[in-house]
């Protein structure tokens, strides 16, 4: 028994180990400012993805552009379902990719 555990703490320490070196290895890059919301509502979208997974992330993506497209049919509705139809869309292929 005592040699299993030793091989299990050797596992838990080389999975640790790899992790941290893979967290400080991670640089954030220099983002053009003209970019910069291109970059965020990418980072947005993959948060999303992260944290409900991807078939929720693809439902919710493409319930976000029904509602776009039913908001748009109005001209003062096209100001909030153009954008809605658009994250939708990065949401799904987010999620799909």
């Amino acid at each position: 028994m005592a040699r299993s555990s030793g091989l299990w703490r050797i596992f838990f320490a080389t999975r640790a180990y790899i992790f941290l070196e893979e967290a400080m290895t991670h640089k954030k890059k220099h983002v053009f400012w003209l970019f910069w919301p291109f970059v965020a509502l990418w980072r947005l979208v993959a948060g999303i993805v992260e944290m409900t997974g991807r078939l929720v992330a693809v439902i919710l993506g493409l319930v976000l552009m029904i509602v776009g497209v039913v908001v748009s049919l109005t001209v003062v509705g096209a100001i909030i379902g153009i954008p809605l139809v658009v994250v939708g869309f990065l949401l799904m292929l987010r999620g799909l990719f």
